[in-house]
């Protein structure tokens, strides 16, 4: 297989691409163009904590009334009296607290990648997802969901809505080169056949093998379409230090 490191708008080959909604290609451009290239040294805001109001649970039991049968021998006859339960009824208050506000967050099956947020800096939860090995770079890192920089600022971050390592599909994850962690910062030395491996909170592995390296613009947002094979797409910005342009990493599944 061999490496393209020329700048390309066209698709990379590897399954079909079903397109992102054109309706989102401007936000979308304007998310690349800001994510995974710098830094924010910005304190990521505390979220507030709200208190849930208490909820009263009332479970009440009708009174139930059982008349035994009527037993005939002989010539005498006995009957039962008939007899009376009455349950009591509980009350149960219950006070939660909420110690992080979090924006709801829905790892399955990926369907479509959400639209990128507008506000590329707003704080967001932290979500570990496993980790990132790439061995030939000695990259070994948390995953955590999301692409907004104060996540990026922790490690790289998945693209909600694209597919979950080891899915069918496009997994998509962005990282710093020249801030911070600078985790992508030589993945323009990968190629054909070098390992990405994923591995799962519970300790599921799944290694890709890199397929391509090319460079793509800003404006190609085709890059996080979802794959019918189960691929991943690396992205951070080209050259280092610079937003001009895209370097774009992809590696088929071979385990998991």
């Amino acid at each position: 297989m061999m490496i393209r490191m020329a700048a390309t708008t066209r698709a990379l080959p590897r399954g079909t691409h079903r397109p992102f909604a054109a309706a989102t290609a401007i936000t979308a451009i304007t998310a690349l163009t800001l994510s995974a290239c710098g830094g924010s040294d910005e304190p990521i805001a505390e979220a507030a904590s709200p208190t849930i109001p208490s909820t009263t649970t009332t479970s009440t039991v009708a009174p139930t009334t059982t008349l035994a049968p009527t037993t005939t021998s002989g010539p005498a006859s006995t009957t039962s009296r008939p007899t009376t339960t009455t349950a009591s009824t509980s009350t149960t208050s219950t006070t939660i607290r909420v110690v992080e506000v979090v924006e709801a967050t829905v790892l399955e099956q990926a369907t479509e990648p959400i639209e990128p947020p507008s506000d590329a800096y707003a704080s967001e939860p932290v979500i570990e997802l496993g980790t990132i090995a790439i061995p030939k770079i000695g990259v070994e890192m948390t995953m955590y969901e999301g692409i907004r920089m104060t996540t990026l600022d922790h490690g790289p971050g998945h693209w909600p809505g694209t597919a979950m390592p080891g899915q069918i599909g496009n997994v998509v994850v962005g990282g710093h080169r020249t801030s911070k962690h600078q985790v992508f910062r030589n993945v323009d030395q990968l190629v054909a056949g070098d390992e990405i491996v994923f591995t799962d909170p519970d300790g599921t592995r799944h290694a890709y093998a890199v397929s391509e390296v090319t460079i793509v613009q800003p404006t190609d947002v085709w890059i996080v379409d979802p794959t019918e094979t189960p691929t991943v797409t690396l992205f951070a910005c080209h050259p280092p230090g610079s937003t001009r342009e895209r370097i774009v990493v992809v590696a088929d599944l071979v385990t998991g």
